[in-house]
């Protein structure tokens, strides 16, 4: 059977030319099914069961790969430079592609790059089945009659493809692991069996869904392993770290701040590392009563609300602040505590401006629930009686899980009362 390697990063990704994250993943089942419906075996590097380095399986199938597909989504370097690999060493059948908001570099500005439309945590149902026709008709129209499309040989017409002489060994490398020739896992120098990334990022996150932290943090252990550069399996170990509380409370959540630092939290603009640190801190303000973790929180949360109006930052930061403006009461600090006031109702109302128009194109159900609880909590802090009422309804009317819906229903709870003991002391 023929081959394609899909050269792409790895779960969500920040881009950092504008602060959007996008789960890659998403995008990588749409290519995977229109590659496999094309009769071609399709794999990402993730996917490749080895031992030892993956660059050299890598580089082999960069060469060999019948056709190979870049997503240079979130402007990936490591993306960009397999691409560049893959034109020196093959003069056609590569196919490139980027969500719509991929900025073009100069040296691309003559290369066909087929674009598609991504939400952030999911590529829409209608944009997946357009995306894969599109696809299909141009894997087809490749492999049936390729032509040069990479600028190497393009522009240096003289060249000629390199061969690799492959040995058994080599041969067996190149397998792909859901090949029926391939077995599901390889022996490494241990002699353990050695998953791929994938499957173990993916039955880690089935552990988190699962509230089972503890069995997470171990397989996300051994995937880090496996993907050093992957900020998303880093911040997924932070999180079932702090979750797990493992020895304690406190000691799991100071080992999750020192698995975060990985991501230097107090300079990164990727709001889902911003919204951990936030998370983390304002446990330990919790647990420990010490301000410096609540305004270590309140900055954070603060940074990636700013930075891309992200409306889990946002919300948060409107609750800390207000936490933050009863906690200035008690110290007698009246000004500050009226001016955090205020600045949460700001915080809420561009929440609403930002939040409410994403709800027009979601279609993953926990997706849409949790940005409808976002509004539901924003109109509690306005004291908003009919956006209550609105939002509330169509949350309770939404098939989640119990846990999702007692989550919302206590966090607006919490804020009426915090509220209500913010008039009280303030008189």
């Amino acid at each position: 059977m023929k081959t394609c390697f899909v050269v792409q990063g790895f779960g969500k990704k920040t881009d950092y030319t504008d602060g959007r994250v996008l789960d890659l993943d998403a995008s990588y089942e749409v290519i995977k099914e229109a590659v496999e419906a094309s009769g071609l075996e399709c794999v990402r590097a993730d996917e490749i069961i080895h031992s030892g380095t993956i660059d050299v399986p890598m580089y082999e199938r960069l060469l060999n790969a019948d056709l190979v597909i870049a997503d240079l989504s979130t402007n990936n370097v490591n993306a960009a430079f397999e691409l560049g690999v893959r034109y020196a060493l093959r003069p056609h059948t590569t196919i490139v592609l980027a969500e719509e908001q991929f900025k073009n570099p100069f040296d691309l500005g003559h290369i066909v790059i087929r674009r598609y439309q991504h939400l952030g945590g999911e590529v829409g149902f209608r944009e997946a089945k357009r995306l894969m026709a599109e696809l299909k008709t141009a894997i087809n129209a490749i492999m049936n009659n390729p032509v040069i499309d990479s600028p190497v040989y393009t522009y240096i017409p003289q060249l000629r493809q390199p061969e690799l002489e492959k040995s058994r060994d080599q041969a067996y490398a190149l397998q792909s692991p859901v090949s029926n020739a391939a077995p599901a896992a390889v022996t490494d120098i241990t002699g353990e069996d050695s998953p791929n990334a994938k499957v173990m990022l993916d039955s880690a996150l089935e552990k988190i869904s699962a509230s089972d932290f503890t069995s997470a943090r171990v397989l996300l252990e051994e995937v880090r392993k496996l993907r050093p550069e992957d900020s998303f399996v880093v911040q997924q170990l932070a999180l079932s770290t702090y979750k797990s509380k493992q020895p304690s409370d406190v000691e799991a959540l100071h080992k999750a701040c020192q698995i975060l630092q990985e991501l230097t939290p107090e300079s990164s603009n990727n709001p889902e590392t911003l919204g951990l640190w936030g998370a983390i801190h304002k446990r330990l303000w919790e647990l420990t009563g010490e301000s410096g973790y609540l305004q270590e929180s309140v900055a954070a949360y603060e940074r990636g609300f700013n930075l891309k109006q992200d409306y889990y930052n946002g919300i948060n930061l409107a609750y800390l602040l207000n936490l933050r403006a009863v906690e200035s009461l008690k110290s007698g600090a009246q000004d500050e505590a009226v001016a955090d006031f205020v600045l949460a109702r700001r915080v809420r109302r561009d929440i609403i401006r930002y939040a409410a128009p994403l709800l027009d194109s979601m279609e993953d159900v926990t997706n849409r629930y949790w940005v409808i609880a976002t509004l539901y909590e924003a109109a509690v802090g306005l004291d908003d009686t009919a956006a209550i009422t609105q939002w509330d309804n169509q949350a309770k009317n939404m098939k989640v899980a119990d846990w999702m819906q007692e989550t919302r229903i206590t966090q607006g709870e919490k804020l009426k009362k915090l509220l209500q003991e913010y008039k009280d002391r303030l008189g």
